[in-house]
């Protein structure tokens, strides 16, 4: 756009947040990403790219200060890329996030006739995650990338980790440097260990994942001894995983046990969930109990419906409304998955759960070939949303409720616009923020079976 040029100052309005933690600002109708700021600010900023539809800008001065605005506790913010609202209030957080929900249903999914609910917030929204993922540089140095690049901000805690995980890395750092064991460098392809990985409990049992390149690493043994006895009781389990590829993903296909239990016992509510390095557990153990609560809430169980949990993973939703109902099928395409689903299943005494392992666009048809008659699907799938093979499956099972369970507001209302055209009915939208100081909202769903009426 001609009237824009890269180097050009500019004065506007921050008026919301973009996925990525960027403000977004209009100037005479063009819209503009702006690092730095947060909503409400007005700022002076620098181009620094022109596209066709939108510019990208950096700002040089806060002219004016939002109300919203706080001092950040954090204080690797916002150079660590890890979160991006530590200066935004909390309670304009949750605000945002429900309005990020709301405008991708109107914007995307065309969905305008149902309310959404004000975001259900934490009571301390700090130190809440169980699992850590770090990256290694040179010097020794532990932290997370820096947007958009390879550039290292190292750090020495983490405030909404656990505070186990602060210690840990502490014990780490001491030990790369003592025994001179470096950091895998993705340039020379030189090094040793590329990520770290820390899960933590309720109970505060921690289980250490070491990220390397190949199978060596050097005093592994005084690795272990140093956790072990700097974290005594906390540190139960420390793994070694083997990941050899240049991918975004953090852990590799193969795990070596160095030390301790197999896998740590975590709970959701009454239930407990074996945990292995590679399982897909909620990262907010409070906030999971509120949202599992809310799915039982919309399912509004009688006690002899047949229910089927796609996505299930390791069965934690599967287990926590199988009290509540006849029956309950969890199907999940990952084997690993699956093994630890039926292991949970035993470890609770749960008798009315069947896992099984398959497609779930599969795996529902010959549920319905059985004669199986299907009340209600809970669905919780990754990131990228549904495919509409599985959901003309689901609308073939003819379920009289849908529960939607999703990470991504986007993917969402794409896949609720066409779950409407198969005669379902948005009836409430509940956004529940398990990832505060983060632009990321976690959102469920409830859709009733209506017929032509829902198209």
């Amino acid at each position: 756009m001609e009237k824009f040029k890269v180097g050009n100052e500019l004065v506007l309005d921050i008026i919301d947040i973009n996925s990525e933690g960027m403000g977004v600002g209009k100037y005479e109708g063009f819209t503009f990403f702006i690092e730095g700021g947060t909503i409400g600010d007005r700022v002076k900023l620098k181009i620094t790219e022109i596209k066709k539809n939108f510019g990208i800008g950096k700002t040089i001065e806060i002219l004016e200060k939002s109300s919203h605005r706080i001092e950040s506790k954090c204080e690797f913010f916002p150079e660590c890329n890890g979160c991006q609202l530590h200066n935004l209030d909390y309670k304009k957080q949750l605000e945002f996030k429900k309005d990020m929900v709301k405008n991708n249903l109107e914007r995307i999914g065309k969905i305008t006739d149902v309310e959404v609910n004000d975001t259900i917030g934490m009571n301390y929204p700090y130190r809440y995650r169980n699992k850590a993922e770090f990256k290694v540089g040179k010097d020794s140095s532990i932290g997370y990338f820096k947007r958009g690049t390879h550039d290292l901000i190292p750090i020495d805690k983490c405030i909404i980790q656990n505070e186990i995980v602060d210690r840990i890395l502490d014990v780490i750092r001491n030990y790369m440097k003592k025994y001179k064991v470096e950091a895998y460098d993705y340039k020379t392809k030189k090094g040793i260990i590329k990520n770290i990985l820390v899960r933590t409990t309720k109970g505060n049992k921690a289980m250490v994942v070491i990220v390397t390149k190949e199978d060596k690493l050097p005093y592994k043994e005084k690795l272990v001894e140093l956790l072990i006895e700097s974290r005594k009781g906390t540190v139960v389990s420390i793994y070694q995983n083997i990941n050899n590829k240049k991918t975004s993903l953090a852990l590799g296909p193969k795990d070596i046990k160095l030390y301790g239990e197999d896998k740590i016992i975590d709970y959701i509510g009454e239930y407990k969930f074996l945990i292995s390095p590679k399982s897909f557990f909620q990262v907010n153990s409070l906030q999971t109990e509120i949202l599992y609560n809310k799915v039982l809430e919309y399912l509004d169980l009688k006690g002899d419906e047949t229910l089927v949990d796609l996505y299930c993973g390791i069965g934690t939703i599967a287990l926590y409304i199988s009290k509540y109902a006849k029956k309950v099928y969890g199907v999940e395409v990952v084997k690993e998955a699956i093994e630890d689903a039926k292991e949970n299943l035993k470890l609770n005494n749960v008798d009315n759960v069947e896992f099984i392992q398959g497609k779930s666009e599969d795996i529902l048809p010959k549920l319905n070939e059985k004669g199986i008659k299907i009340d209600a699907i809970v669905v919780d799938p990754p990131r990228k949303g549904l495919d509409k093979t599985l959901i003309d499956s689901i609308a073939k099972a003819n379920p009289q409720k849908i529960v939607y369970v999703s990470c991504n507001p986007s993917t969402l209302a794409r896949d609720l616009a066409y779950i409407k055209w198969q005669g379902y009915k948005v009836e409430q939208v509940q956004p529940v923020d398990m990832f505060g100081m983060t632009v990321h909202v976690e959102s469920i769903i409830l859709m009733t079976y209506c017929g032509s009426e829902g198209k």
